[in-house]
């Protein structure tokens, strides 16, 4: 019998997109920029004290090679011919810190998360020895926070000895997560490459975002050695080749140019094809991220927010910025709910909770996990659940947490309007949350404004394939900003009047302004969970919720 004919679709691309709670493997026409085939994996995440917050450097890589090969066999099983995949495109978790032994290629420490806190008393340190208020935000768009790489990597040059022993001994290598993937894949300890895209770079707060090169003087103020960097290249050109080890089976991809790389957020702007000055995207994952594109001038916020490098497409092109507003903590309360308090079984069973009772009846939650970012910058504050009856259910506290990513969202949008000057018409938006339809009508009803959806949410990946196809020496797609013109969405309009939004809104910031002052320096970075103010989401508050909830159950009350 002849084997089937292989489907001519022309030429394919490939995207990595490495996130906080999972990794997955994309393939793309990029013709029509459809999605043909995927695969995803889960990631562990570690907390070894309160507010620490890790991963497995190599269980990342594990999980990139087994969404490859998984995907792969995918194509095959619907007759698409792997070889017709052109390019490879990464997009990943931003300012996550990893060191690793360049001889070896083994990490010399777990990935320290963008999320973690051990950090606050080093930047506290850091702070009364800076050389100005500015000095920091002025080169690198950022403040001085537990969020960016630099701290982190501070941190283990002080307390890990084995990154101290090959720091000394020229080994270590440090990268964010795209770093790490990009050397594993083009040979690793054969002939690596190390390096990093200024998407990244520019959220390391070592990266100086107007000479788009290290600044020397951030890499002094935070005693990192410029050898550990890695080289800075623009987000869409070749970086090396893929080889991948004898053992997989997708070797066919040995040889691929890997052309892409694009934190997550920058990925999904280009996704989204925000390439005018004034688009703006909004991505529901773990955290939630809000960004402008501001062209090619930098906007310094007045209101709480990050000036970022959004893309630079090409190493001639030029250099763009965005304006941005960054939530600690959307997607992960789900899995808050999940894993901590065993409310739901799977993350999707959040949106039928919700549904069932169609408000939170005056419970409010404010998950500050990680402190508070934009607009505040608190670390101190922790998550706090109140509003609390005896009538409230965990069917309340599930609908409070879908409207705690909007009020988050409904915060750092009033600071870029403030900032911008020009309110949003109409919110984009991405990620894997966007599927819950309770929460995207939620959304428009706080933000009061309509919120628009793709019909295809895999906008972080699709940016992610776009810049590696349309690289030089490439040259498979075409980068024009009406491509996707005609990729059909999804709105959601205002359901609720203006003063209803504003009375849940103001409501809100009360709880926020509760939520401050729980944790200090010490107590988060020495993890001692004999200390009460470093326990998470105020314990005792938590502890109360949860034995009133067994309670009820008990008892058979709903």
């Amino acid at each position: 019998m002849a084997a089937a004919k292989k489907a001519v679709l022309g030429p394919l691309v490939g995207a990595v997109d490495q996130g906080t709670s999972s990794t997955r493997f994309l393939v793309f026409n990029s013709k029509t920029a459809e999605l043909l085939s995927h695969h995803q994996v889960e990631i562990k995440q570690e907390f070894p004290r309160e507010g620490w917050v890790e991963q497995d450097p190599k269980e990342i890589l594990m999980s990139v090679y087994e969404c490859i090969e998984k995907t792969c066999e995918k194509l095959e099983q619907l007759n698409i011919d792997i070889s017709n995949i052109k390019a490879i495109g990464v997009s990943n978790q931003r300012e996550t810190t990893v060191v690793w032994d360049k001889i070896t290629g083994e990490p010399l420490y777990n990935a320290v998360v963008w999320l973690d806190l051990r950090t606050q008393t080093t930047v506290e340190n850091l702070t009364k020895r800076m050389p100005g208020n500015n000095f920091i935000k002025s080169k690198t768009g950022l403040p001085l926070s537990t969020y960016f790489s630099a701290v982190k990597v501070r941190w283990l040059l002080d307390n890990v000895k084995k990154v101290q022993r090959a720091v000394e001994e020229d080994r270590a290598l440090f990268g964010t997560i795209d770093s790490w993937l990009i050397w594993c894949l083009t040979g690793g300890i054969n002939g690596g490459v190390h390096c990093t895209d200024v998407t990244n770079a520019s959220r390391t707060m070592l990266f100086n975002i107007h000479s788009l090169e290290w600044d020397k003087e951030l890499c002094e103020f935070f005693e990192i050695p410029m050898k550990i960097l890695p080289n800075v290249r623009s987000s869409s050109e070749i970086y090396g080749l893929m080889k991948i080890s004898h053992s997989l089976k997708a070797g066919a991809l040995e040889g691929v140019p890997i052309s892409g790389c694009l934190g997550d957020q920058s990925a999904a702007l280009v996704g989204q094809m925000c390439f005018r000055d004034g688009q703006a995207k909004n991505t529901y994952g773990t955290g939630c991220f809000l960004l402008c594109n501001t062209g090619r001038k930098c906007v310094f916020s007045e209101h709480g927010l990050l000036t970022t490098v959004a893309y630079k497409l090409g190493r001639d092109k030029p250099v763009y910025y965005a304006l941005e507003g960054s939530v600690a903590i959307a997607g992960a309360v789900i899995r808050w709910l999940r894993d901590n308090l065993g409310i739901i079984n799977s993350s999707d069973e959040i949106e039928k909770l919700a549904k069932e009772v169609g408000t939170s009846y005056g419970c409010y939650f404010v998950p500050a996990f990680s402190g508070l970012y934009a607009p505040y910058w608190e670390p101190s504050a922790r998550g706090i659940i109140c509003g609390l009856t005896q009538f409230t259910n965990k069917c309340h506290i599930a609908f409070a947490a879908l409207e705690a990513v909007c009020f988050q969202t409904r915060e750092i949008l009033d600071a870029m309007n403030r900032d911008c000057g020009i309110p949003l018409s109409h919110l984009q938006v991405d990620g894997g949350m966007t599927s819950n339809k309770i929460l995207m009508q939620l959304q428009a009803d706080i933000l009061y404004i309509p919120v628009v959806k793709p019909s295809m949410p895999e906008t972080t990946a699709l940016g992610a394939a776009m810049a590696a196809g349309a690289a030089e020496g490439v040259g498979v797609w075409s980068l024009e900003p009406d491509d996707l013109s005609a990729v059909t969405v999804e709105r959601f309009e205002p359901q609720i009047n203006a003063e209803e939004s504003e009375i849940r809104f103001s409501t809100w910031k009360k709880a926020v302004m509760k939520s401050m002052g729980w944790v200090t320096a010490e107590s988060s970075e020495s993890g001692d969970p004999s200390i009460f103010c470093s326990l998470p989401l105020g314990f005792f508050i938590m502890s109360s919720m949860i034995m009133f909830i067994g309670a009820r159950y008990i008892s058979g009350i709903p």
